[in-house]
């Protein structure tokens, strides 16, 4: 096994999350435990950063959590359920 992940994210981030998704973000690192989870680029050039989106499984439900790495961790921006598209792209790394 590898070494452990660790997550960090900004608290009033977080708690924005929860209240407009209705995701907090200490579940939705889940998404990192699903080997078959689909990873692509999503920075934009307002953003300052190189920004991920992984899209993954937790209990049988499909999530999106945008991320960002850094030296020491992995940064949590967003989390939510996935759309129909994204659930389209994770389904075609599935086959």
């Amino acid at each position: 096994m590898g070494p452990a992940l660790k997550f960090d994210w900004d608290d009033d981030k977080a708690s924005s999350n929860v209240a407009k998704h209705g995701i907090g973000f200490e579940y939705a690192v889940r998404v990192f435990l699903d080997a078959d989870r689909v990873d692509f680029d999503v920075s934009r050039s307002e953003d300052g950063e190189e920004r991920r989106k992984t899209v993954g499984m937790i209990e049988q439900r499909l999530f999106a959590v945008v991320y960002t790495e850094r030296p020491s961790s992995i940064r949590i921006i967003s989390a939510r359920r996935c759309n129909g598209k994204e659930q389209r792209r994770y389904g075609t790394f599935q086959a």
